[in-house]
């Protein structure tokens, strides 16, 4: 594709409008969130959704995110009931997508729903995509802001790296605080759990009152983050190392002597923030192994497990 040059915008109200014309102008516009830096298009616009898989390499059978304001504009695109409210006003603003019927009249590019009847919608916590949102009025569809498969990004120097000169912009909103991608939930009679993130099951679970269904395989992609090769940092990934081997980069969790430790204090909070930019640095060495240590599958845990299998998953 053709090599653009990308600007590094800061977030002032002059720059947040000028990310938003770039974007009703159907350009590409890497921002914040709370969970990892997305990449940004006009969700209206089809040849602007388009870029956002020519950019990243991504396959059109892998649906997006759509990112808006607040719940009256979600409320626009989606078929919204009882449940969906509920969730809502315990976790959005925040990093839970919601997957819900779309609305026939809705004005939403095709290409976001990969063939599906659903679109999945969320409303960020971060500050920054909050007020690029408001200014943008409208929806704006944002995969993570990193070519297709690889690590996500949650500093603006990760976005660069991966993405510069194939998108217009990015909009600086320092290192995310989450550093995982949201939780995808899909509501029908009940809630079932599409993909693990930020929001942890146990949540969800009471505050409605009744179990959450896992779908863990899924031979028809249904929702972003379910390939089985994803999140991969060039080098291999060792999973559950609980004694090191030489030449390997050592990612640790917990009290143990390593190169990088997600928590030393086995905080899986902390461990979720700092996983992704933690892969970046130990991958940036070069080494051919990345081992880490074993994650407890409890909380935040299922998340971090989840996105850990599939970097480590063959390609």
């Amino acid at each position: 594709m053709k090599t653009i040059a990308t600007l590094a915008l800061s977030p002032t109200a002059a720059h947040l409008a000028q990310a938003s014309t770039i974007l009703q102008n159907g350009g590409l516009v890497a921002f914040p969130t709370e969970t990892v830096y997305g990449l940004g298009a006009d969700a209206s616009n089809d040849h602007a959704v388009a870029k956002i898989y020519q950019a990243k390499g991504r396959p059109q059978f892998n649906p997006l995110i759509v990112h808006v304001a607040n719940v009256q504009t979600a409320r626009r695109f989606v078929q919204w009931n009882a449940l969906a409210d509920q969730l809502a006003q315990a976790f959005w603003p925040g990093p839970l997508t919601l997957v819900l019927p779309r609305k026939k009249d809705a004005v939403l590019s095709d290409l976001l729903s990969a063939g599906l009847p659903t679109i999945a919608i969320r409303v960020p916590k971060h500050p920054v995509a909050k007020a690029l949102l408001t200014q943008f009025g409208g929806a704006v569809a944002a995969p993570s802001a990193n070519p297709s498969g690889q690590i996500s990004p949650t500093s603006p120097a990760h976005v660069r790296s991966g993405l510069d000169g194939r998108i217009d912009a990015i909009v600086d909103g320092a290192v995310c605080t989450v550093g995982l991608e949201s939780t995808i939930v899909q509501l029908d009679d009940g809630a079932v759990l599409l993909r693990p993130g930020g929001v942890a099951v146990e949540d969800i679970e009471k505050e409605i009152g009744r179990p959450v269904s896992i779908r863990p395989n899924v031979e028809k992609i249904t929702a972003p983050g379910q390939l089985n090769s994803h999140y991969a940092p060039q080098a291999k990934v060792r999973l559950d190392a609980k004694h090191w081997r030489p030449d390997e980069a050592r990612l640790g969790f917990g009290a143990v002597d390593c190169d990088l430790n997600l928590s030393l204090s086995a905080d899986l909070v902390e461990a979720a923030a700092n996983l992704f930019a933690h892969l970046h640095r130990l991958d940036a060495e070069g080494k051919a192994t990345i081992a880490v240590s074993p994650i407890p599958q409890t909380g935040l845990g299922l998340a971090i497990n989840d996105r850990l299998k599939r970097a480590a998953a063959p390609r």
